[in-house]
């Protein structure tokens, strides 16, 4: 199959990507899972952007670069906001229903970090109907196909040109060639044992982009989203960040809101002093989320998933203390591209989370990863709009696809969770030296007992891309000597 574009993954920056690239000839999408079994679908706050005639460029800016320690590159943050308004624009144009007032107005709220209330939100899962519409808009346009439960082995790249991608499809191995190649594979967090992220964040694209020689930055800052609800040991869901961007306070098992003498934002502080506090709290008796002051009606309305949710877990928003702590949530770091989303391969572009551009730093802004998925998804060059395949291409070998037995799956899946306690209890909020050291012998220890076998599986395959992105997220950190954002190093922990 000879395509102009295939485009792998359905999270905001795959769709966005296809529906513009689609104006130029025939897209496919492939995606793992349900078209919108995606972390888009599951981002709950809202998209920032400056929307309001109380905040500026500027401002914005400033407040990304604040979160990020200042270890953004500038140039793209710029980039990324002054194009801010236009993308929710677009988003409004192609039916998102984005909450307003009486008369029109868009309605804003505030998350952490944020100087102005401007994050755009669709009731408390903002994601779902950015998701919603922009698979209504790709499964209505001629030019884009999707192919659903489609696993991307690995790019077809020679001679540092990109021809496409290996899948596997309805059980067989099919070698995809396409003009352009698009990664849009979203993040990692299942490479920790306990995530926000979906079960089908295994690092697949930092995986597939590692093998052909992608260049990679900041792996290191993995970003803890602090409230997760906590129930039996485990954190079960997210719980927005919006909730305190409302008026929620974060308590310790004595009542007292223990942010207040950390941050001068207080419970709106950056994510990363958010997360650390949550986490020692956590360990001295308990973390909680109060709302029990604000008005009931409203944090229903305003709430209503999180608040079923929650009463699913015999938990009211209105009447009781939220049991949180913190989770696995965002990949700062990644693969590199420029501003319009090229990687030092031709032909492979790569957009979202599983990307390096710069806008995020040391640690996120909260609600601008939607803003950098869809900004820069937005970009197709000259060259890509005219990018036609050779009428030679290179040969590329395909295994054959084996459904794995019980037995191996089973190994498979000791191998997962392995994996996932190595990296919780060594490169988590807090790490050492000797932690990360020890961690990285243990994950390359991991990679010995992969089976090497003529023929290939899905949880085979992703077990290797988490194991490939856990040793460079160890790597990377064990490189950088000083805390910095999302990367806490304590010499002195034992």
């Amino acid at each position: 199959m000879k395509l102009h574009t295939i485009v792998i993954g359905s999270g905001i920056a795959g769709l966005n990507f296809a529906l513009n690239a689609a104006a130029y000839g025939k897209v496919l999408i492939v995606t793992k899972k349900r078209t919108a079994n995606s972390s888009t679908n599951r981002a709950q706050g809202g998209i920032a952007a400056v929307l309001d005639k109380t905040d500026d460029i500027k401002q914005h800016v400033h407040d990304t670069m604040v979160a990020g320690a200042h270890h953004n590159k500038k140039s793209a943050v710029e980039f990324m906001v002054k194009h801010s308004t236009d993308a929710i624009m677009k988003l409004i144009e192609i039916g998102v229903p984005f909450a307003t007032d009486e008369h029109g107005k868009l309605l804003l709220t505030k998350e952490g970090g944020h100087g102005k209330r401007r994050i755009a939100f669709v009731g408390d899962y903002t994601g779902r109907d950015i998701e919603s519409a922009l698979v209504k808009q790709a499964t209505q346009h001629p030019n884009i196909t999707i192919w659903e439960y489609t696993f991307a082995i690995d790019l077809l790249v020679k001679n540092e040109k990109c021809y496409g991608v290996q899948v596997i499809h309805n059980d067989q191995t099919i070698n995809l060639f396409a003009a352009n190649t698009v990664l849009a594979t979203g993040g990692v967090g299942q490479v920790y044992r306990y995530t926000t992220n979906p079960i089908i964040s295994t690092g697949d694209g930092i995986g597939m982009g590692l093998r052909v020689g992608l260049k990679t930055r900041d792996m290191e800052f993995i970003q803890f989203h602090p409230t997760a609800l906590k129930v039996g040991g485990r954190t079960k869901f997210l719980l927005s960040e919006a909730l305190r961007g409302e008026g929620a306070y974060l308590c310790n098992k004595k009542g007292h809101r223990f942010m207040l003498k950390k941050h001068p934002l207080a419970e709106l502080a950056p994510r990363d002093i958010v997360a650390r506090e949550v986490f020692q709290q956590d360990l001295e008796g308990g973390a909680f989320l109060d709302l029990r002051h604000l008005n009931k009606k409203d944090i229903k309305l305003r709430f209503p998933t999180i608040y079923q949710k929650c009463k699913s877990y015999g938990l009211d928003l209105t009447k009781n203390l939220i049991p949180i702590s913190p989770a696995a949530h965002y990949h700062c770091g990644g693969l590199i591209t420029n501003l319009h989303g090229e990687t030092n391969i031709e032909g492979l572009y790569a957009f979202g989370e599983v990307t390096w551009t710069g806008v995020h730093g040391a640690n996120r802004l909260a609600s601008n990863s939607l803003l950098e998925a869809l900004v820069f998804s937005n970009q197709i060059l000259k060259k890509a709009k005219s990018r036609r395949l050779p009428s030679k291409l290179p040969h590329f070998n395909k295994l054959t696809y084996k459904k794995p037995n019980s037995t191996s799956w089973q190994k498979l899946r000791r191998m997962r969770t392995q994996l996932q306690n190595i990296l919780w209890e060594n490169v988590g909020i807090l790490r050492t030296p000797q932690g990360l050291t020890h961690a990285l012998k243990q994950i390359q220890a991991l990679q010995t007992k992969l089976p090497i076998s003529k023929t290939l599986n899905v949880p085979e395959k992703e077990n290797e891309n988490m194991l490939l992105t856990a040793e460079a997220i160890i790597k990377a950190a064990l490189k950088r000597k000083k805390s910095l954002g999302g990367h806490q190093i304590d010499p002195d922990l034992k």
